[in-house]
């Protein structure tokens, strides 16, 4: 049997409910000749007939009152779930998921995301850290964050937070019986400790200062595997540590942490927030962009 056309039953549907071609044919704006070939068509299709038609009226054969009783609900069923995506466009609900790296999330994105789930209730979030490059379309993500522009092909980007910056950190007691280090290159005769991307590749430490830029891979006894860690180490004055300035700054601020070589930690890109360029978006989706693009990014500190 042929593929059944979706419209070709909604029309024989039509036409049972309003007892004539005519009458359907004015309530879905065709002419009575056009519906009558579609419903001649569909019966082909079927090898049965479906109505019994005369000159004054028209009324459905057992085998069309039979699919006429089973017709109209998920006809319903179908109105409901397309009326359902209309409101998912029309009005922010669902459920929106990022992918981001653990500090965007903490810094960034969770701030803002209670602020926005303040304003729309009916949205829920999903927020993944997550350190790796992922392909966000095949996770099934809506969007992902990413540092600078390091982004895939056919993805919209918007500025995420205020520029970044690394610091380089120890805690007091690490430093009681060992001078600063005055350059870059002399961490290497320090514990430094270090991160390991999901890859298995070690986080480079990178220097700039007078248009002189270094990269060192550092050298250390402990690795980790994400910042929040390597910030415990420090504290803990398990060596020198290289995390972004947000997580350093209270313990800076209270003492615990001394920063290193500051005048050697360039401003770096900021995060951005990508997603997928597509001509529709959901209503969440359109709120979340908006809510982020309020923001003056540059007048964070």
């Amino acid at each position: 049997m042929k593929p059944l056309r979706l419209d070709s039953l909604d029309a024989f549907a039509c036409v049972v409910a309003c007892g004539g071609f005519r009458a359907a044919a004015t309530e879905r704006g065709v002419s009575s000749a056009a519906l009558s070939q579609g419903i001649a068509a569909l019966e082909g299709t079927l090898g049965l007939r479906l109505l019994n038609r005369t000159t004054r009226s028209v009324a459905p054969t057992e085998a069309g009152a039979r699919l006429y009783e089973r017709l109209v609900p998920a006809l319903q069923d179908i109105r409901m779930a397309v009326d359902d995506l209309d409101r998912l466009r029309e009005t922010p609900t669902g459920t929106l998921r990022i992918n981001a790296p653990g500090p965007a999330v903490d810094h960034v994105l969770c701030p803002l995301v209670f602020d926005f789930m303040r304003l729309f209730p009916d949205v829920k979030v999903e927020l993944i850290s997550d350190a790796a490059i992922i392909d966000i379309v095949q996770q099934g993500f809506d969007a992902g964050v990413r540092f600078g522009r390091q982004l895939e092909q056919d993805m919209i980007a918007v500025p995420l937070g205020p520029a970044l910056r690394y610091a380089i950190v120890a805690s007091r007691d690490y430093l009681r019986d060992r001078p600063a280090p005055p350059t870059p290159s002399d961490l290497m005769g320090f514990d430094c400790i270090r991160r390991r991307f999901p890859g298995g590749s070690i986080v480079s430490w990178h220097f700039e200062k007078d248009g002189e830029r270094l990269e060192i891979t550092p050298e250390g006894r402990l690795t980790l595997s994400s910042a929040h860690q390597e910030l415990q180490a420090a504290l803990a004055g398990q060596g020198i540590a290289h995390v972004f300035e947000d997580y350093a700054r209270p313990h800076l601020d209270e003492g615990s942490l001394v920063e290193l070589l500051a005048n050697w930690s360039p401003e770096l890109p900021s995060w951005f927030l990508y997603y997928p360029n597509r001509r529709h978006q959901s209503a969440a989706m359109s709120a979340l962009l908006q809510h982020i693009r309020k923001f003056d990014w540059r007048l964070e500190t």
